[in-house]
């Protein structure tokens, strides 16, 4: 498929191969028919020149606004991986946090049982050698 480029130069030669036609079958003389259609030749081709230098420079300004814009989404891209980085580095920080309480926590619960068992059986054997003894034993 033709892009529009194309499709311009095709319009414009076409429109002077129309023009070059009817110009043939013109009742003028030849000399002033070959001046004319001379003449025409050259508007043609400077019309052509700026045809050509407008699609360039449409192509150009494409680019351009497609080069921006990929930069500006690169841009975009980067700052929300920063984002979505930072905030899964603070949640997994926090998480860190929350373990390590729960770890303090645990550790504090089973000295703290240790320290009752072992109270507990202090306070057994403290009564166990102050009961009265049995004398048949």
């Amino acid at each position: 498929m033709a892009s529009n480029g194309d499709k311009v130069l095709y319009f414009l030669v076409g429109g002077f191969v129309g023009a070059s036609v009817a110009l043939l079958f013109a009742p003028k003389s030849g000399e002033e028919t070959r001046r004319y259609l001379g003449d025409k030749y050259r508007e043609g081709q400077e019309k052509f020149g700026e045809g050509r230098e407008y699609v360039s420079g449409k192509v150009r300004e494409g680019r351009e606004y497609v080069d921006k814009a990929i930069q500006e989404g690169r841009e975009k891209v980067g700052q929300k991986s920063r984002e979505v980085s930072d905030r899964v580095h603070g949640a997994v920080e926090r998480g860190r946090e929350a373990v390590k309480t729960q770890k303090d926590q645990l550790s504090r619960a089973v000295e703290a049982g240790k320290e009752a068992y072992q109270e507990e059986r202090r306070k057994f054997e403290e009564k166990k050698e102050s009961a009265p003894k049995p004398e048949n034993a």
